[in-house]
């Protein structure tokens, strides 16, 4: 059973109030863990490489659309061919997240809001009216009436390590006889992400965590 430590967790940190920060994740970052069966070095590491870079160390629980025009037409470029077709929605993150996110996981119609009420928040960017749903029934939370809920500590990191047990995640962070951890890892992140965005960044911080839990 891996017990993270207060001054462990603000060494993984890369923020100048990390002391703080520590103190304020470490008792919700290890509940979760425990809650979810995140209870060994390897799992303890790869979940907190992931949820860490994810969230900026801690730093961004909710997901960030305010983009300009141009960024837009770089981040979906299939939506947006051009500035022109991408200015109504730069600078403008709920018109933007109506759109993107209308009619996938379980969101209504653009019309119906629920891309931008239901974006990404928490540690793992929970995002979609059926993620929302199906994390709120195992947290014993409404998260559909109250989506900011993710934005609290507590919700925040049960969200996360719920995702990270209902995908299987623990068991691609296992050490397996003969296996790749480097590609599991990988996995781990396009399950996480959906692509390897910051896939270098999080194998960095993941090789320096396990040696922080190592106390090496």
């Amino acid at each position: 059973m891996s017990h993270l430590t207060k001054d462990q967790l603000a060494a993984m940190l890369e923020h100048k109030n990390r002391q703080d920060l520590a103190a304020l994740w470490i008792e919700p970052v290890r509940l979760a863990m425990e809650e979810w069966e995140i209870n060994t070095d390897a799992r303890v590491a790869a979940f907190l490489a992931q949820v860490i870079h994810e969230s900026a160390s801690f730093n961004q629980l909710g997901e960030n659309l305010n983009y300009t025009a141009a960024r837009l037409c770089m981040v979906w470029p299939k939506r947006f061919e051009s500035a022109e077709a991408a200015a109504p929605f730069a600078n403008n993150p709920e018109r933007l997240a109506n759109l993107v996110y209308a009619s996938r996981m379980g969101n209504g119609d653009e019309r119906s809001g629920d891309g931008y009420r239901f974006r990404g928040r928490g540690l793992i960017q929970l995002t979609g009216r059926e993620n929302y749903a199906r994390c709120g029934l195992a947290l014993q939370q409404d998260l559909l009436a109250q989506p900011d809920l993710l934005l609290q500590p507590s919700a925040a990191s049960r969200s996360a390590a719920w995702f990270w047990k209902s995908r299987g995640l623990n068991e691609l962070a296992d050490a397996r006889p003969g296996g790749d951890a480097v590609a599991d890892f990988g996995r781990i992140t396009k399950i996480i992400n959906g692509g390897d965005h910051g896939l270098q960044a999080r194998i960095d911080l993941w090789r320096r965590l396990q040696k922080i839990l190592a106390g090496a």
